[in-house]
Order: C-alpha cells, then structure tokens, then sequence
C-alpha cells in the first residue's frame, strides 16, 4: 500500500519531517527537521551555531540576523518549509574567530561596540553584509541599513557602532592599517583610565560567548523543560487549579503548583524601614490564593521538550473569581478601593522629608512661586535577551540555580525561606547576560527554578519569550509629583514643597527604599535651604516595580528639572542662569542636609556654557514654519552605593605561577564588570608589575566569591572598587620585602605567609532618617544634559537632533565603558521622554509597542566631555557612571521640546499626539 504525505498527515502520533542539504559558513551540512520550525532554532539546536541568538521571537530585534543566499535574513522568522535547499548561509562563525578575527570583530573591539554582546553577533554579520554591497558607507549609510534591517541595540546608544562600522571599511578598503585598531599598552604598563578592552570582548565579537540560552542546550540529557501557567487578568481570587488534563499530555514529568512548595511559598521583600506597614511576604512564588498581576505564575509545566510543556501549560484550568484591577496608584488609592493584600493598606509606607525652617511663610513672602504637576511613567527595560535561567542538584546535594541575577547573594536570601533550604544549601551563579538595566535586582525566575528542580529532582531549563518578558518581570516604578519652588526678584531659591506618589505595583520589595529617593532628590544640584514634602508607597495590580537604571531619579529630579525652566521664565531669567546661580558651591547642602564631597557644578556649567550659547545660536538659524528647533537643558545628580554603610568583600590570590586571581561579585548587566574589576585590580597590583593577563578572574558565584552586593546604584565601581584595592594591597603589602621587591610564591609558603587575602570595605555613610535627612552616600556623580530638539509642527512629531553631557563620575577606570555608558544612558532617557510606555498590557508587550529607540530614534551626534574631580572615598578616585547618564536627560528634552514650539509636557511621553494636542490648543 503506498500512502501519500498528504494522507499521512492524518495519521495521529506520526511527526513528518524535511531535510535539507545546505553550505553552512562554508561547510555542506544536512539537517533533518519539521518544516514550520524556525531557521534560527535550527541554526542553534540542530547545528550548535549559537552565535545565532533569539531575542524577541518575532523579527524586530535582529539578533538572530544571519546571510541567506547573499541576503541578510532575521533567521527567527524564516520558517524551514521555505528554504531551499543547498542554500549558503553564514553567520558570524563563518566571518571570524577568537584565533582569526574579522576587521569589523577588531573595530567592535576598538570601539566597545559589544557592550552585554547579546545583539553583537547580528549586527556584526550585518555590517559585514552592508561593506559587501557598500565598500564605502556614510554615517548616513550605516544608520539607514541598520534601521532598515531592524539592528537593535539597548545598550550602546549606537554611536559607537556606527563608528566601528567606518573604521572596519576604512580596513577592508586598505585605507587603514588594523593595527592602529589595536590597544597599545602604554610604557610604563598602566591600563587605569585608557580604552583597555573588557576581557570578554574577543567571545562576544566571535559568538563564543554562552548567555543563558546557549547554556541550556548543553545541559545534560534528561533535563526538564518549563513553561508557566500564566495570570491572564491583573486580580483574582483562585478558586481552584485543575492540572487533570495536562497531566495527561505527551512529555509531561511533573506539574508543579503552590503544593509542592516546600517553604513560606513566599519571596521576601526584606523591609527596608521599620515603619513598613507590611512585612515583606506579599510577593508568592508561584501563586495559592490570589493573582495579583498580569502574568503572576499560577503553574510550572516540566516536560522533556519545550513544545510539550507549553502544549501542557495550554490545558491547565484556573478557575478565578474576577476583583477589581487597580491599575494606577489613585485607582487604589480610592476610599473605596478594597486592599491588595488583605490586612495591609494599599498605601504601605510613607516618606517626609524636612530640611530647615518651614515653608509656609517663606512661600507666602517670595516674589515668585511657581507649581506643576508631574508623571513619570512606566518605562520597561526591554533587554534584547529575555529573562532565561536553569537549576540542578549539585554532587554535594546543594539546589544551583544559574540565572541573570545581578544580586546573588540578596537573592539567595530572598527566595530561601520561601523555597523551604537553608542559605548554606544554595549556590547562586550569573550568567553571561544580555542586559538588565536593573530589572533583574529583583528575584523573577530563580524561585520558579528552584521550585521545579526540587519538586522533580532534576535538572529544569526555562527561557521566557519576549512576551513573557514584558508582562512578568519588574518596571520602573511610576511617580505623581507636585512640585512648588519659591524665588526671590533675583533667582536665588528659598524654598520647595514636594509631594509624590509611587506606583509600585503589587509586591513591595524595595518599594521604601524607592519612595526614600523623592526627599533625596527633588531639587538635587541645587542649594535649598528649607524643603518640606511627603512621599508614599502605593500598591496596585499593575506590573510590580523594580530597579531601573536611575532608580528613582529619572521619577523625581524630572519634575524639579522642569520646574526650573517654569520658574526661569517667571521671573525673565534664562534657565541656565537660574540654575547657575542655585547649584551647590562651598557651604550647600544636599536636600539631604549632606555637604557634596565635592563642589565640580560650577565647572561642569562653565565647561557647558559656551556649548549652550552656541547650540541656542544654530537651533535659532536651522528653526522653520515647518520645522520648529529648540534647545533645554538639565541638572542630574546621582549617588554611588546603597544607602548608608554599604559593603562588599572580594578575595584576591597569588597562584604558584606568579598569577593573581581575583574572587568578586561584580554583577554585569552588560555593562563590563569584568573590566571593572580587571581595571581596579590592575592598579591596585602594578606595585608587582603584573600584565593585565596575569590578572584571572573568577566571578558572580556564590560558592567560590564572597558577597560584593548587587549590581545597583552604581555602587560597584567605589564599594567593590574599594574592597578590591583593600584586598589587593593586603597582598601586595605580604609580599613586600623591601620598598620595591616582593616575594615568590614559593618564598610566601617557605615563609608560611598566607598567599590568599580576604579584602572589605564599607562606606563611611549614614542612612536618612523620618525626616529624609542623613549622609547616605560617600560619592555621587554630577552631570548637565543638552538637548537640541525639532518639532514637527503638522505631526508632533519630536526628535533629539544632538545630545550633549558634561559628566563628573570622578577619576576615569575606563574610558570605553564609562563612554559606553553614557551614550547608553543618553539613548534610554530619549526613550523615556519620547516614546517607551508599559501601560497598556496588550498593545506594550512588544518591542515596537512599547516604543523601543532604534538607531534613527537616536542621534548620531552626541557629545561627552568629562569633569574628573578624584573622589576622597572613591578607589583612586573614582566614583560610579552608570545610573548618571540616565538620571535627568529626559527634562531637557523636554525643555527643549517647549523652546521649540511652546508646548511643555509634563506627563511622560511626549507622544505626538500629546504635543500635537497642545499645540492645538495654543
């Protein structure tokens, strides 16, 4: 009997698969698989070419960007019953190696174009096709490929990129020697304050480099894959959970519910104040009674194969009795509004913050008062790596749990009780990881793991999609502000009022700490002698707040920023001057009461001054009917470490071949922790005269690394920066024998000298108290932003055209991360002014829906120029960079926008049709 494919398809159980021949990178290769699966997963499971990475799914990221037959492809996209065979593809595989590297590889290099390196491999493949078609492009010519081929970068602010691009053609062309994009190690050996590259360069340019996906398919056979059954309203009360059926379904090993949680069930959001009105257990690991937002995990499938958990997950049946969805903080603030968590209000903790005399009388006597409303919005993180982790027992009995976790051993603690295993019995290991931007300072999947792997025994992978990215994982917490200033006839401050309001959503962690930062930073940067305000803590049903780069300062120093211009142009004064005439010199304090450890704002504005009068001088001459150009500036503050006496410890050892290594906890984002501690420990160490290769890291595993703190705050470079240098000159000072000669190894155990150093530091600092007042920070860093910006007068339409930023973050480690940074930071702030929003559920969970910045979203003329005022408690001199960038760039686009066109926006974004509108109404 002869059967037809056509009438096979209808027999049950059978899968019908294709098979290709194609030339892979050079190489004929054959593959068997089902003709609706994707070329990238083919790429990755069945050829192990995991260069090739799966960001959003869905082709709007070009992660998964490789050459198809002479065409750049988004691989993610293109199914296999479309492909013909003997196809040429190549990725980066095909282009270079860490032994052979490409000149575009070198120029990425050069340039710290892979910042977290999860997009590299596919903007590195389409440059390579764009220099094949284009020997010669233009900045112009690169931004348009790279925009018409969807190229997404988080991290970098593109600049670099684009730089990178010209200088690999300028190679390839024979106009440029590759070796003048090589780093030379200066003379006398010191790489503190160069453009050293970050060691985990060459794996990110070549695709070498395992992030948390390509980890998972190199997990021993027999591992579980999980999906999760998945909250689809925002608040619920579960009535019941039924995993009957999908019990029944192929490939099912175990579904795992709220029952089979051996602990409180519960991730701890470890009170930050006592005066908390909840007690931190609000947030379940996989939920028992109630849902309390979009996408809370109900169930975790554990299945042999992806599909078939998934297939699974889709025949669990929750039945839930419907509650109101407070999607806003006055939405759960109403009298009538029932609360969250039953025996704890929705308003949970309150912040005040009071400096100097009261300022009801100085604000009825001042000759100008001004006040506005403001909203800052819920800007998502939108890394192009969706969150991804696995756990195992290891030999010793102990649960490992690998994720993105850029806070190891605070995360350890806050999933321990609720997993039901004592700390000690806990291994906590980051991964390489495509971005954070800070979402991942809070725990997301590393209890779900856990959970799985203990429930079934075995080793369980979870990789969420993009999707699942945006709906169940942490955004920046949303701000109502009011601000009030009070000005006498000549600008000088007398006086500010605050109120805010954070929507935090659901769970509370660190939702104090957050609220704390309103009395920290409205009206940061400048001298203000009596401040009174009140903050709160809301919580709500819509997406649970965490960290986001800033953290708190993008929601409070937006609104003061703004209302400097508001209050500059009551009283017929230009802004700049305003803000001249009130930043901190000698004798200000912080609205903290602290005094800055250092008094650099007068530099910074004197530095900046002759680029605002010129920018206000070409935005004026380039200004049209059509097209209206304006420039806005802004102030921002930031400080380095955790609020008061933060602290972290390294080890640091000498090896028996003249090596040292280094033991940290430096979380990365992306942003080059690596580098960081490299850089730190190298000039820490030059008293040996060491290379930098000499220096070995060990890195983010709790079982080998002592507890640095987590990756936020930009507090690393100076709190781990600090216990590095402590450590090292305690190894340095062991092996000294005389003013310049130091010990072997052999003559330290000869002389039963420890070769193994334990360092530690802690910040000379106070935490704020019930008023707000305190020393909470031993460095902060110090910024002014200029935004020139058009307007599309028919669409509303606003675009930065230039960003420029004079920064003091303190002495330089690295010139190529901290310029990294600042670029990135730039590009977020756009988007947080212009078009990033995590409002609307449905239409927000995409990367085009929530407004991510592509390259042309982002100018390519961008400038940054550097104050390096050495910081007294910084390691050699350094403070943080991070958060800066990202603190205040939004209120002088902003500014800029109502130079331009007379419309202010003080409820972020300013979408078209927002400007439009008010447009409209002039």
């Amino acid at each position: 009997m002869v059967v037809t494919c056509k009438a096979m398809k209808h027999l049950g159980g059978i899968q019908f698969m294709i098979k290709l021949n194609l030339q892979v990178n050079g190489i004929a290769k054959s593959v068997v698989c089902d003709k609706d699966e994707s070329l990238a997963n083919v790429l990755r499971d069945n050829l192990g070419l995991t260069s090739v990475k799966i960001g959003c799914g869905t082709g709007q990221c070009g992660t998964c960007t490789i050459i198809l037959d002479g065409k750049l492809v988004r691989s993610c996209t293109m199914k296999m019953k479309r492909m013909q065979n003997d196809a040429v593809i190549t990725t980066v595989e095909g282009i270079g190696t860490p032994n052979h590297l490409h000149p575009i590889q070198v120029a990425w290099i050069a340039h710290s174009g892979a910042q977290c390196g999860f997009c590299t491999p596919g903007f590195i493949v389409s440059t390579y096709a764009l220099i094949e078609s284009n020997p010669n492009p233009s900045r112009d010519d690169v931004r348009d490929w790279f925009q018409k081929n969807r190229n997404a970068c988080r991290c970098t602010g593109y600049k670099q990129l684009v730089d990178a691009v010209r200088d690999a053609a300028a190679v390839m062309r024979g106009d440029k020697d590759i070796n003048d994009l090589y780093f030379k190690i200066p003379e006398d050996g010191r790489i503190w304050g160069t453009r050293y590259p970050r060691p985990s360069s060459v794996s990110k340019v070549t695709g070498t480099l395992d992030f948390g996906a390509d980890l998972g398919l190199k997990m021993p056979a027999g591992t579980l894959q999980l999906a999760l059954v998945q909250a689809e309203v925002s608040h619920a009360k579960i009535l019941s959970i039924d995993t009957s059926e999908a019990e029944k379904m192929p490939g099912v090993e175990k579904i795992v519910t709220h029952k089979d949680v051996k602990g409180k069930n519960r991730i701890t959001g470890l009170i930050t104040f006592p005066t908390n009105k909840g007690d931190g257990w609000d947030r379940p690991i996989l939920c028992d009674e109630k849902v309390f937002q979009y996408g809370d995990a109900i169930a975790i499938v554990c299945a042999d194969t992806d599909k078939h958990a998934k297939a699974a997950a889709a025949k669990v049946k929750v039945e839930l009795e419907r509650l109101p969805e407070y999607m806003s903080a006055p939405a759960a603030m109403a009298d009538d509004a029932i609360e969250i968590h039953p025996g704890t209000p929705n308003i949970y903790f309150e912040q005040h913050v009071a400096k100097g005399a009261e300022t009801a009388p100085i604000f009825e006597a001042a000759a100008h008062v001004v006040e506005d409303d403001f909203y800052v919005g819920r800007q998502p993180h939108m890394p192009l790596e969706p969150d991804v982790g696995f756990a195992f027992m290891n030999d010793e009995g102990k649960l490992c749990i690998h994720t993105k976790s850029i806070g190891l051993h605070l995360h350890l603690y806050m999933i321990a009780p609720g997993l039901g295993v004592e700390p000690e019995n806990i291994v906590m290991v980051q991964n390489a990881t495509g971005g954070t931007f800070g979402y991942k300072f809070s725990p997301t999947m590393e209890a779900l793991v856990g959970a799985a792997c203990l429930a079934t025994g075995k080793a369980v992978f979870l990789n969420y999609t993009w999707k699942q990215q945006q709906t169940y994982t942490g955004k920046r917490s949303p701000f109502f502000t009011n601000v009030r200033m009070a000005a006498d006839n000549d600008g000088k401050l007398l006086g500010m009022e605050t109120d805010w309001t954070v929507d935090h959503g659901p769970y509370s962690e660190f939702g104090d700490l957050l609220t704390l930062r309103g009395a920290q930073y409205i009206g940061a940067g400048y001298d203000i002698a009596n401040i009174r305000g009140d903050g709160r803590c809301v919580a709500t049903n819509h997406a649970w707040g965490s960290a986001f780069r800033g953290y708190g300062a993008p929601e409070t120093e937006f609104p003061s920023e703004v209302l400097m211009d508001e209050l500059a142009e009551k009283i017929g004064m230009d802004p700049f001057d305003l803000r001249y005439k009130n930043i901190y010199r000698k004798g200000s304090t912080t609205p903290t009461g602290q005094e800055p450890e250092v008094y650099s704002l007068p530099e910074i504005f004197d530095t900046m001054r002759p680029k605002y009068e010129a920018a206000k001088k070409r935005v004026a001459a380039n200004s049209t009917d059509e097209i209206k150009r304006g420039v806005g500036i802004s102030l921002g503050i930031y400080g380095s470490g955790l609020d008061g006496p933060d602290t972290a410890e390294i080890d640091v050892e000498l090896n028996e071949n003249g090596t040292v290594t280094v033991f940290a906890c430096w979380h990365d984002h992306g942003q080059g922790a690596d580098m960081g501690v490299l850089g730190t420990a190298h000039e820490a160490l030059r008293p040996l005269g060491l290379t930098p290769d000499q220096i070995k890291l060990v890195m983010n595993d709790t079982s080998t690394c002592g507890n640095g703190g987590p990756a936020g705050g930009s507090r690393s470079q100076v709190i781990i920066g600090r216990a590095i240098k402590a450590g090292c000159d305690a190894l340095v000072e062991a092996m000294r024998k005389t003013a310049d000669t130091f010990s072997t190894y052999a003559e330290m155990v000869e002389a039963e000298k420890p070769v193994r150093y334990n360092g530690k530091w802690t910040a000379p600092a106070t935490e704020c108290d019930a008023n707000g007042q305190g020393n909470p920070f031993a460095c902060y860093m110090y910024g002014m932003f200029l935004a020139e910006m058009a307007v599309d007068m028919k669409t509303g339409k606003a675009s930065a055209e230039k960003m420029t930023l004079i920064a003091d973050v303190g002495k330089i480690n690295n010139r190529l991360i901290v310029d990294g940074q600042m670029y990135g930071g730039l590009a977020q702030g756009i988007g947080l002014a212009l078009t990033e929003d995590y409002e609307d559920i449905k239409k927000h969970s995409t990367m085009k829906g929530a407004g991510f910045p592509y390259i042309k979203d982002i100018p390519d003329d961008i400038e940054v120029e550097y104050i390096e005022t050495a910081r007294p408690e910084g390691p050699f001199g350094a403070s943080g960079c991070g958060e800066l960038p990202l603190t205040a760039p939004h209120a002088a686009i902003i500014n800029g926008i109502y130079n331009a066109c007379g419309v202010r926006i003080t409820k972020l974004p300013a979408l078209p049709e927002k400007i439009l509108a008010g447009l409209q109404a002039k």
